[in-house]
C-alpha cells in the first residue's frame, strides 16, 4: 500500500512541476505588464460623465455617411473641441500639424541635433524589450505584484537630493519650498 501512495505523490508532484513549466513557457508571447492597477470598484461610467449631443434619427437612413472608425461622426463631431472649450480653452488652436506660436522655439530647440522619423517604434521595441527584461519573478507574475517602481528604480531622480544639489551649488530654485533652515526661521 505505502508503494502506491509514493507513486501517486511522485504522479502528482511531476503533473504540477510540467504544469507550471508549461505556464512559464506560454509568457513569451505576451506583453510584460509591470503596473498592475486594480479596484474595487467598476469606475464611473463613460456615458455619464461626458456631455453629450441627443442623438437624433435621420429621415433616410440610406443618406447616412460611411463610419469612419477614429474620426468624425454625426453626433459627436469635433470631441476634442468640445473638451478644450469645455475646460475654458481655445477649439481654434487644435489644427492639426501646426506648432502653436509660443513653441516654436522650445520645438527648433529641442529638434536642433535632428530628428528620427521612427523614434516612435524604436522607443516602443526598445520598452518592450526593458519589460521583458524586467517582467518579475514567477510568483510575482503568478499573484499580479506591481514591479513597475522596482524596474523603473535606477532611473528615478531623488527629488530632494537633486534640489540640495541644486542649492549647494549655490543655483537658485524658486519653484520649490524653502529650506529647513529657512522655514525653522519662520515665526
Amino acid at each position: 500500500m505505502g508503494w502506491l501512495m509514493r507513486s501517486v505523490t511522485n504522479t502528482l508532484g511531476i503533473a504540477l512541476v510540467t504544469a507550471l513549466a508549461l505556464a512559464g513557457c506560454s509568457r513569451a508571447e505576451k506583453q510584460p505588464q509591470l503596473m498592475h492597477l486594480r479596484s474595487a470598484t467598476s469606475g464611473p461610467d463613460e456615458f455619464g460623465i461626458l456631455p453629450t449631443k441627443p442623438l437624433e434619427m435621420p429621415e433616410d437612413l440610406a443618406m447616412l455617411p460611411d463610419p469612419t472608425p477614429g474620426g468624425a461622426n454625426i453626433a459627436d463631431p469635433t470631441p476634442e473641441a468640445d473638451a478644450v472649450a469645455a475646460l475654458g480653452g481655445n477649439p481654434d488652436r487644435l489644427r492639426a500639424g501646426s506648432v502653436p506660436r509660443g513653441d516654436g522655439a522650445l520645438l527648433a530647440q529641442a529638434s536642433r541635433y535632428g530628428t528620427s522619423a521612427d523614434i516612435r517604434a524604436q522607443l516602443a521595441a526598445e520598452d518592450l524589450e526593458f519589460r521583458r527584461k524586467n517582467d518579475g519573478r514567477l510568483l510575482e507574475r503568478l499573484f499580479n505584484v506591481n514591479v513597475y517602481y522596482k524596474a523603473y528604480e535606477p532611473m528615478s531622480l531623488d527629488q530632494a537630493a537633486e534640489l540640495e544639489r541644486w542649492r549647494r551649488a549655490g543655483l537658485r530654485t524658486p519653484a520649490a519650498p524653502p529650506s529647513g533652515v529657512a522655514q525653522d526661521a519662520l515665526p
